[in-house]
C-alpha cells in the first residue's frame, strides 16, 4: 500500500501531491507501508518480493496524478460512515424520547403530506418503526397535559431529515464523480480528438463534502440538545446528571461537556473549504476546489459525530434505567438490553470512556442495526 500524506491538495487540477505519492509506488519510487505499519521504501519492498517496477508508457504518468480519486475516495468512505450515523441518531432520538417521556404525535404520516421533503417523510417513518404506536413509557404519561415537546424531540425528522437529503445528494455526486473520467487532456479515439478540458477541477466534490459537514454538524447539534435535557432534572425530572445518588457522583455530567465540546468543534470544522481558493501555479491555476480539505474535514466531523451520537444512546440508556420497570417500545427495548450486557446501569461513577467505546463497538460491527431491523424491519436512510 503507498504511503500517500494527507496533505497537500488543492483539488484542482485534481489531486495532484497525493496521487504522485500513490503512483511513485508503481515505478519504485517513493514510500509504501511494511506489514508492521512504517513507511519503508519502495524499491527495498519490491526486491524483497522479486516485484520489478512498471515502466509507464505516454500519457500514463499524468492519468495516474490528474483527477480528483483523492477526495473521491476519502469523501465516499466517510459518507458511508455518515449513512451509518443517519440510522443511529434516529435511534438515538427515539430512545430519548422515550426517556423525556415525549410524544409521538409530531411524527404523524399527515404532517408530512404538507411538506414533503423526502428526508422529513423518512425520518418520520424511522421513529415511528421504533417508537411503534406506544409502550408501557407511552402509557404512562399520555394524559400529563404537555401540550408540544421541546423542538430537540419534536423536530427530529425536520433536522435529521434535511442531513438525510443532503446525504443522499452528496453520495449521488461522488458516486457520479467515481465514475467519470477526470483527466486533461481527454483523448477521444474515435473521433480523432484530443481536448483539453476541466474535468479535475473538483468543485462538484467539494460542495458536496462541504455541504455534507454543515448537515453532520446540524444533526448532532440537535443530539446535544437532548443529551441536555436528559442530564437536567428540570426538563428530564430524573435526578440530576442521571445520577442515582447526586452529590457523591458526578453521573454523566462531563459526558454533556464532552458533547458540547465536539459539537462547537464540528461548527468550526464546518467552514466551507470551497470558498477558500487560491491562485497556484503562475496563476494558470487561479481558482482551486479545496475538494480533499472538505474530505477531510468531513471525516473529523463524523468521527465527532459518532462520539456524540454514542454519548446520547448511553445517557437516554441510563435514563431509561430509572424508568423501570416501565418498557419502552420493542426496538428500544432490544437495543437497551443489548446495551445492558456491557453498559450496565451505572449506580455509581465510572470511567464512562468505557461506556462510550463500547456503545460505538456496537454501532461499528453493525450488531444495533442488525438488531433494530430484526425487531421491528429495515430503516429507511
Amino acid at each position: 500500500i503507498p504511503w500517500v500524506p494527507q496533505q497537500g491538495s488543492v483539488g484542482a487540477s485534481g489531486d495532484l501531491a497525493p496521487l504522485a505519492h500513490l503512483a511513485l509506488a508503481f515505478i519504485g519510487e517513493g514510500q509504501v507501508w511494511s506489514q508492521e505499519g512504517c513507511p519503508q521504501k519502495t524499491m527495498e519492498v519490491l526486491n524483497q518480493k522479486q516485484v520489478q517496477p512498471l515502466e509507464l508508457k505516454a500519457k500514463e504518468g499524468l492519468s495516474l496524478i490528474n483527477g480528483c480519486q483523492v477526495m473521491t475516495a476519502v469523501g465516499l468512505l466517510n459518507i458511508y460512515e455518515a449513512q451509518r450515523l443517519s440510522w443511529m441518531v434516529d435511534l438515538a432520538g427515539a430512545m430519548s424520547l422515550e426517556a423525556l417521556r415525549g410524544s409521538r404525535a409530531a411524527f404523524d404520516p399527515l404532517i408530512f403530506e404538507t411538506r414533503p421533503h423526502p428526508g422529513e417523510a423518512k425520518t418520520a417513518r424511522n421513529l415511528l418503526k421504533l417508537l411503534g404506536p406506544t409502550s408501557e413509557i407511552g402509557e404512562s404519561h399520555k394524559d400529563c397535559g404537555r401540550v408540544q415537546d421541546a423542538y430537540s424531540l419534536r423536530c427530529i425528522p425536520a433536522v435529521h431529515g434535511a442531513a438525510k437529503d443532503v446525504l443522499g445528494n452528496s453520495k449521488k455526486t461522488l458516486l457520479t464523480e467515481a465514475n467519470s473520467s477526470t483527466d486533461n487532456p481527454l483523448v477521444f479515439a474515435n473521433e480523432d480528438k484530443v481536448l483539453s478540458c476541466g474535468n479535475f477541477h473538483g468543485e462538484p466534490v467539494a460542495f458536496a463534502l462541504d455541504a455534507l459537514c454543515i448537515a453532520m454538524s446540524a444533526m448532532v447539534s440537535i443530539s446535544e440538545c437532548r443529551i441536555e435535557k436528559l442530564i437536567n432534572p428540570a426538563m428530564s425530572g430524573l435526578p440530576a446528571f442521571l445520577a442515582p445518588e447526586g452529590g457523591l457522583n458526578s453521573g454523566l455530567m462531563i459526558v454533556q461537556v464532552a458533547a458540547a465540546s465536539l459539537v462547537s468543534e464540528n461548527k468550526i470544522l464546518s467552514h466551507p473549504a470551497s470558498v477558500d481558493s487560491i491562485p497556484t501555479s503562475a496563476d494558470k491555476e487561479d481558482h482551486v476546489s479545496m475538494g480533499t480539505i472538505a474530505a477531510r474535514k468531513l471525516g473529523k466531523i463524523v468521527r465527532n459525530a459518532e462520539n456524540v451520537v454514542a454519548m446520547e444512546i448511553l445517557c437516554a440508556h441510563q435514563a431509561l434505567g430509572f424508568l423501570k420497570p416501565l418498557k419502552p417500545a420493542a426496538a428500544v427495548l432490544a437495543v437497551h438490553e443489548e446495551l445492558q450486557k456491557d453498559v450496565p446501569f451505572a449506580q455509581s461513577d465510572r470511567v464512562f470512556s468505557e461506556d462510550i467505546e463500547a456503545i460505538k463497538n456496537k454501532i461499528r460491527s453493525g450488531r444495533i442495526l442488525n438488531l433494530i431491523e430484526s425487531t421491528v424491519g429495515p430503516l429507511e436512510i
